[in-house]
């Protein structure tokens, strides 16, 4: 699914001695690399504070924690989407409330929003699914309305922009009022071993949060705050802002490797290829709105298991996000839900494909890929 040997061979000669100066200063924890990758990070994101941390599903925590949300508070988030997402509101003791997303962008359903909104909804949690920007506007003016925070979970969409509705843009991550991401070596800005951050334009928030990170100290063993331990070794900051400079270039290969793929399967009855906002023009190398984390389709009629197997067998990766609902897993089942209320969601965990999608795909792969499948497709009409 991802060719990390590859990535890494065209930008050894920046990362090796980066980790190495790392190595000769012994400097691990909150280092000259991490302080330096922070910079480097606020700048490309046009933020105001960037705070590293010790991985993706911290930061979501963490982000939680510095808005001071309380047991029993509701947090609206998506119900198709990975589990770490809802995992953190219920660590926390929040109430975690799952609405369907939308059929074209797979995104939370801003309706649905609206409608879970209680007396006691103190916070919405977008994801930017798959590397495509949620409709960040229509949130925030929902948030507003309601007096409610925004926690952007940007671990798949980092690098991606949002169009406004006045044409203006801003870096997903950048617009709610605190956002967190994940570093994890697969995503489109990946290190090599675990590591997150969180991202605010709030000056107080942002000072909250970086007691947080340090087991609430912002002098040493004076705790001013309850805190967690979760900080980004500098070995993966070194790793991060060597790759940093090249994000824009990554996300416009994954925009070339999917249009290919999009152009292959284009008109297919059965084959319903990604899409961006409504304000892009359908996908191509220029539309900035998807960075395409993942590739995924959505088949009509089509056995997706045997289509699995079959790629499995020509030694294709592929991969089903996400195969079971969060309202139907074990942890997070809740007698409030409505089978009736997740139409798209369960139809979407039936059909869905994820295809290879990565930095270093070449024509001849996608070549390979796309005929694949659609040679299964055709041979079972």
């Amino acid at each position: 699914m991802v060719d990390l040997q590859s990535q890494y061979s065209k930008i050894k000669a920046v990362v090796d001695p980066s980790i190495q100066e790392v190595m000769d200063s012994a400097a691990f924890i909150n280092g000259p690399k991490v302080r330096q990758f922070q910079s480097n990070l606020e700048n490309y994101l046009d933020v105001k504070h960037v705070i590293p941390c010790a991985n993706g599903t911290d930061a979501l925590q963490i982000a939680m924690m510095g808005l001071g949300l309380k047991p029993g508070d509701e947090v609206i988030t998506a119900d198709f989407t990975f589990a770490a997402t809802v995992e953190v509101i219920a660590l926390l003791q929040l109430t975690p409330v799952l609405v369907d997303v939308d059929p074209v962008t797979f995104n939370i359903d801003i309706e649905a929003i609206e409608k879970a909104i209680t007396s006691k909804t103190k916070a919405i949690v977008p994801v930017h699914l798959f590397g495509l920007a949620a409709e960040m506007d229509a949130i925030m003016a929902i948030a507003k309305k309601h007096n409610l925070y925004v926690i952007e979970d940007n671990a798949q969409g980092i690098g991606a922009d949002y169009t406004h509705t006045d044409g203006s843009k801003t870096k997903t991550g950048a617009i709610g009022h605190v956002a967190s991401t994940s570093f994890f070596p697969s995503k489109n800005l990946g290190c090599y071993g675990d590591g997150g951050a969180i991202f605010t334009n709030d000056d107080d928030l942002a000072h909250t949060i970086r007691g947080i990170v340090n087991h609430g100290m912002y002098k040493r063993y004076h705790h001013d705050v309850v805190g967690v331990n979760s900080r980004l070794d500098s070995i993966q900051a070194a790793v991060l802002d060597a790759k940093l400079p090249h994000l824009d270039d990554y996300n416009k290969a994954r925009r070339a490797a999917a249009a290919k793929y999009t152009s292959a399967f284009k008109d297919h009855p059965k084959i319903v290829t990604p899409t961006g906002r409504t304000q892009c023009e359908g996908i191509c190398d220029t539309c900035d709105c998807h960075v395409f984390h993942q590739y995924t389709l959505n088949l009509i009629g089509v056995d997706r298991n045997e289509l699995v197997a079959h790629l499995q067998e020509n030694n294709i990766p592929c991969g089903v996000y996400y195969p079971i609902p969060l309202h139907l897993q074990k942890a997070y089942q809740d007698e409030r839900y409505n089978e009736d209320d997740f139409r798209i969601t369960n139809q979407l965990v039936e059909s869905v494909i994820s295809l290879p999608m990565h930095t270093e795909l070449d024509d001849e792969q996608i070549d390979f890929i796309t005929s694949t499948v659609l040679n299964f497709i055709n041979k079972e009409q």
